[in-house]
């Protein structure tokens, strides 16, 4: 039997509509004794709950790739063949129920409201978190608010962060106030800083990365960089700002002017200093450091203390879409960043 593995795909600071909430992704290992099988009638037998239709479509958008190339739905299956696809999700009833999960409410009026959200929560339900979402703990927090509903578009998130990113984000309670908001996204006048924990040192202090953002054609679960000319992808802006030095690894300050999918995760291994304990960019392996086992074991501690991408959107900014006040949020650091920063602090004095 063939070994299969589903991957859920996240979204990180999104602003715009995105194909990230709109496939499922399964990895299948070919076993020794498979006969040669058209790909397409392979993956019918395969993968459950699908179509041939769904699997064909996938073949002709060049979604099916076999051993990190894209292939037709003609190709034919050998043993030990990795095949990775992203197939169109399926219909599924949308709507949002209320859960009473916990809610970390920074600030709240009738137009809006501003939460901290922990690593680990998913924003929006979606193929495999359709409950215990953020926006279940929100309907649940305004199930007595007359004029607040889940379900209406035209009210609710205005940007989102991956699973794994902790920090703040704003609701719209309003349709007028999702408008006015979304548009200070749309014309880049918000204020977003983040905070992450990166591999390697930087010569310099501060700079500034500029490449479109778009599916990486060797790996479709994860996003790629772009030259900033190319037709391929979205035009996306990060500057960074180095906060502390621990020598194999660096606290630096993100300022976004975009917001696209896995914008910071993707810049900041572009330039070679992948986010720390960041799995799908390549952040969980030792980049950086001596090959003493005292610092694999260190390294080994650190990622165990903070199995996650070390991303935190710390700083958030917009004018209220009422008042006109320019209003600013500012959300510590959660516990596992500040022991795992603890931790680099104290080995930097260390060496």
């Amino acid at each position: 039997m063939a070994d299969i593995e589903e991957y859920i795909d996240d979204t990180e600071e999104v602003d715009d509509e995105d194909s990230a909430g709109l496939y499922e992704h399964f990895k299948v290992v070919v076993d020794r004794g498979q006969k040669l099988t058209r790909v397409d009638k392979f993956l019918l037998i395969h993968l459950s709950n699908t179509s041939r239709n769904r699997v064909q479509k996938a073949a002709d958008s060049g979604f099916i790739m076999v051993n990190g190339k894209p292939v037709k739905r003609s190709y034919k299956v050998k043993p030990f063949d990795v095949i990775q696809v992203m197939l169109d999700r399926p219909h599924y009833d949308t709507n949002i129920t209320a859960e009473d999960i916990p809610l970390d409410i920074v600030y709240e009026d009738d137009d809006l409201m501003v939460v901290n959200k922990p690593a680990g929560l998913v924003v929006h339900p979606g193929f495999g978190n359709w409950h215990g979402t953020l926006l279940n703990a929100i309907a649940w927090h305004l199930k007595d608010h007359p004029e607040y509903d889940i379900n209406d578009p035209e009210i609710g998130l205005v940007h989102r962060i991956d699973k794994d990113t902790s920090g703040l984000l704003v609701v719209a309670k309003t349709a007028e106030a999702k408008t006015h908001l979304g548009l200070q996204f749309f014309n880049k006048t918000t204020k977003r800083e983040y905070n992450a924990l990166v591999w390697g040192n930087f010569t310099e202090d501060e700079g500034r990365i500029e490449g479109n953002i778009g599916r990486d054609p060797k790996d479709r679960m994860r996003m790629a960089v772009f030259p900033p000319d190319s037709e391929i992808g979205k035009h996306a802006v990060t500057h960074y700002y180095v906060l502390e030095r621990y020598g194999y690894t660096s606290l630096v300050k993100c300022v976004l002017e975009t917001g696209r999918t896995h914008q910071i995760r993707a810049h900041m291994r572009h330039i070679g200093h992948p986010l720390f304990s960041d799995e799908r960019y390549g952040g969980d392996q030792i980049l950086k450091g001596t090959t003493s086992s005292k610092y694999k074991q260190f390294i080994e501690n650190c990622f165990k203390l903070c199995p996650r991408q070390v991303l935190h959107a710390k700083t958030l900014g917009f004018v209220h879409p009422r008042t006109g006040k320019e209003m600013m949020f500012s959300s510590e650091l959660p516990d596992d960043i500040t022991s795992l920063l603890e931790k680099w602090r104290n080995y930097a004095k260390e060496v």
